[in-house]
């Protein structure tokens, strides 16, 4: 059947009850809310199961996996936008903390690859870029798997898309299962004093919906008033146009350097990097309102996730399953040994909450690490959440480098190129917190990482 609006209508039909349902299902079962799966995940699941590429049920279009490559263009613009990217906030107390994400991000990257050209290549014929899905699917997350995958699909690479999902669903069931144990382990051992259990979670952290009567924050603030336009239609116009706009600007590129292959995603952040910059320039980003931005970002994300997972095709994941496991299994060692074995000395104060929350964003996502860290820390007395706000700065840049050029560069034969250049990264990360002792200092009445007398 060709593909039309009706068909884009019918497939957002379908994603939306999926979502509900995914909705009403982390509402209701009991093991979905001790798992903390967020909806998306759960309604993606559903898809794979009852889609093209399960039972055949749900009557997708044939782009179903296109939607993915199309949302992380919205992302990134969004980011673009919204992102405060003055590294002179970045102060001594949390130089730590950004230190290690860094060291998180970069040690992922260069291991992965190594691992990938030594041994997963040799042994099971594995393309120079597969150790790169350790990092897009665990820090990257959804959005850079979807970002990764759809750079090596256009490169040749078929199968990467699905195996980017489906290192990024498993790498967000390790964060919350391994985070729910260390959490336990670490309560015994006297490293998180405020721990009192899954039980303790707050009912809108464990069903994921908020009671009319309680909190309810707004999603974003008017900026223009109803009978000029709607406010919301604003934002997302400016969002449209920079997506819009990166199509073109990527489209030219193709014609005039036919043998390159730009990320669209990150010439949309460029791009919104421009209007930004005219925005200020002629006084009108005072018309942006960050929050609906970050609305508009999360709710692009949500249904990426969803499309993702439900596209992931079973027979390239089953042909490369072996390697997988490997990956995983040294990924998991990996995180395991940072954050037991370094975080204690490389993050100071309150070294157990900051890593556990790095545990949660360094396999599966940011709301993953709130969550681990609202059940050591639930009033939060421990301030990682403010200091992760400035921390995530310098961490921000590593994060876009290694999403945008190093699939690229495996695309082009330079995977060692990769692994020199983030190793010498994860070195440094590692090497200048304990040379210059950039680690949190004590705060006082708040010792909240230390071990019961």
């Amino acid at each position: 059947m060709d593909y039309s609006a009706w068909s884009l209508l019918v497939d957002a039909g379908l994603i939306g009850l999926l979502l509900v349902v995914g909705t009403a299902l982390r509402a209701t079962v009991r093991p979905l809310q001790t798992l903390m799966v967020p909806a998306s995940v759960i309604a993606g699941v559903l898809g794979l199961v009852l889609g093209p590429e399960g039972l055949g049920l749900l009557p997708f279009s044939e782009q179903l996996g296109t939607y993915s490559s199309v949302l992380i263009v919205v992302v990134f613009a969004c980011l673009a936008l919204t992102d405060d990217l003055d590294l002179r906030r970045l102060g001594r107390s949390v130089a730590g903390f950004a230190s290690y994400g860094v060291l998180m991000y970069a040690a992922q990257v260069a291991l992965g690859v190594v691992l990938g050209l030594l041994v997963l290549g040799p042994l099971f014929g594995t393309p120079d870029g597969f150790g790169l899905l350790l990092f897009a699917g665990w820090a990257g997350g959804f959005g850079s798997a979807a970002a990764m995958g759809t750079v090596f699909g256009d490169g040749g690479w078929a199968e990467a898309q699905s195996l980017a999902f489906t290192s990024a669903t498993v790498g967000l069931l390790v964060g919350i299962v391994g985070g729910i144990v260390q959490a336990k382990i670490g309560a015994k051992r006297g490293h998180a004093k405020e721990f009192e259990g899954l039980g303790a979670l707050p009912e809108h952290v464990r069903t994921g919906v908020l009671r009319p009567e309680g909190d309810r924050p707004a999603i974003g603030t008017h900026t223009f008033s109803g009978g000029t336009i709607e406010s919301l239609s604003f934002q997302a116009g400016i969002v449209l146009v920079i997506s819009a706009a990166a199509y073109g600007v990527n489209t030219l590129l193709g014609e005039v350097f036919p043998a390159v292959s730009f990320p669209l995603f990150s010439i949309a952040f460029l791009v919104g990097l421009v209007v930004r910059a005219l925005l200020s320039a002629t006084r009108t980003r005072r018309l942006v309102d960050p929050e609906s931005l970050k609305s508009i970002s999360g709710s692009a994300t949500d249904v990426l996730v969803v499309c993702g997972i439900a596209s992931i095709v079973p027979s390239f994941v089953a042909d490369y399953w072996l390697p997988l496991l490997v990956l995983f299994v040294v990924g998991l060692a990996l995180c395991l040994l940072l954050g037991l074995g370094l975080a204690p000395r490389m993050l100071g104060d309150a070294w157990f909450e900051k890593q556990i929350f790095t545990w949660g964003w360094a396999t599966g996502s940011v709301s993953t690490g709130i969550a681990l860290l609202r059940i050591i820390d639930p009033r939060l007395r421990s301030k990682t959440l403010e200091d992760f706000a400035v921390a995530y700065l310098p961490i921000l840049p590593v994060e876009v480098t290694a999403v945008t050029f190093t699939p690229v560069l495996a695309l082009a034969g330079a995977s060692w190129a990769i692994a020199g250049i983030w190793g010498a990264l994860a070195a440094l990360a590692l090497v200048l917190p304990l040379v210059f002792g950039w680690r949190a200092p004590t705060r006082a009445g708040d010792r909240m990482s230390e071990p019961r007398k």
